[in-house]
């Protein structure tokens, strides 16, 4: 059953998203992540199903991901809403999507590492989980400065910089704030989804 609903949820946001989007390119960018990932938990569904939580926070993260196609990062009206509130100079929709780019991965880094027994030591775990969470964060603004330079101009909304020259410096500063807090926050819930699906 909730195969069916985290489906459901997923394609009507996808769908949801495709319609009418503020710019087809940007989009597609921003929405690639999430179908690639779609379609790797499918290919490994049967032979490394992973646990609840995992599952339902890659859904938020791909509902994050379809969210700033559809608008684009630097104009999702919520956040629009929020500037005043909050006092803020921009738009940080893009900052909550940089921070679910470290909390998610942190959690199915975490996933991978305990299941497959590579580090023994919880303490090393963590660093290597937040190592790579800041690779991947990394790799992500080279790819966003690989489509800068190939698109020039048009790049602006997939960048979402708001004229900000630390975007780059904050983005993975965000994925570091969003690694640590998984790990401080879910790791009792983690383990004890774990338990049954620990290879021997």
């Amino acid at each position: 059953m909730m195969k069916y609903t985290w489906l459901g949820i997923f394609f009507l946001t996808l769908l949801w998203s495709a319609v009418a989007p503020k710019d087809y390119p940007t989009w597609v960018l921003e929405v690639a992540p999430a179908v690639i990932g779609l379609f790797i938990m499918a290919f490994t569904y049967n032979s490394f199903r992973l646990t609840t939580l995992l599952y339902i926070l890659i859904l938020a993260h791909c509902v994050v991901l379809m969210v700033g196609g559809h608008y684009t990062y630097a104009e999702v009206p919520l956040f629009d809403y929020l500037k005043p509130v909050f006092g803020w100079e921009r738009n940080n929709y893009d900052k909550l999507g940089h921070f679910m780019q470290g909390f998610v991965p942190a959690i199915l880094a975490r996933e991978i590492l305990i299941r497959k027994a590579v580090v023994a030591s919880a303490a090393w775990r963590n660093l290597f989980i937040i190592s790579i969470c800041l690779a991947f964060s990394a790799f992500y603004e080279l790819l966003e400065w690989a489509v800068a330079l190939l698109t020039g101009s048009a790049s602006d909304a997939f960048l979402g910089t708001q004229g900000y020259i630390w975007d780059t410096q904050s983005d993975m500063a965000m994925a570091l704030l969003g690694a640590g807090t998984a790990l401080l926050t879910l790791s009792g819930v983690h383990d004890k989804q774990l338990l049954g699906k620990i290879n021997p």
